[in-house]
C-alpha cells in the first residue's frame, strides 16, 4: 500500500506531466476537495468530479512544475502536508496541500494554491 507521500508524489508528478486523464484515479469514489481561495470552485466531490476538474486543466494555457516540494509528516499516519511551488516559463506560485490518504486513495483534500498567481501567469 503507498504511503500518503508516495501518493503525493505520484499526484504532482503526474500534474507537472501533465497526465491529466489518470490523476482522477488517485482519489477514492466519495473524495472530498475543498479549495478555499478558488474564486471558481470551492469544493469537489467524488472522484468522477474530481477527474473532470483535472481534465479541463488539460487546457491550461501553461505548463506546471512542481518545485521546491516539501512533505511534513503529521501525527495521523493518513495526513501529510505538502508545500511547494508551481514553476513554469516566468512565474512561481506557491501552494499547500493538506491530503488524507486511505487504502492507497486520497479521500480528503484541502488544497491552498495562488488561484490569482495562476490567472496572471495564464494571462501573460
Amino acid at each position: 500500500m503507498e504511503t500518503p507521500r508516495e501518493i503525493f508524489a505520484r499526484l504532482s508528478g503526474g500534474i507537472g506531466r501533465g497526465e491529466w486523464d489518470t490523476l482522477g484515479d488517485l482519489y477514492a469514489p466519495d473524495a472530498v476537495v475543498t479549495m478555499p481561495f478558488d474564486p471558481r470552485c470551492t469544493e469537489l466531490r467524488g472522484r468522477e468530479e474530481v477527474a473532470r476538474h483535472f481534465a479541463a486543466a488539460a487546457n491550461l494555457p501553461i505548463t506546471m512544475r512542481p518545485d521546491r516540494v516539501r512533505v511534513h509528516e503529521t501525527a495521523d499516519p493518513e495526513v501529510i502536508i505538502a508545500e511547494y511551488d508551481y514553476a513554469g516559463p516566468g512565474f512561481r506560485v506557491a501552494n499547500i496541500q493538506v491530503l488524507r490518504v486511505r487504502d492507497g486513495l486520497i479521500v480528503e483534500s484541502r488544497d491552498y494554491h495562488d488561484h490569482a498567481g495562476l490567472t496572471a501567469a495564464m494571462q501573460s
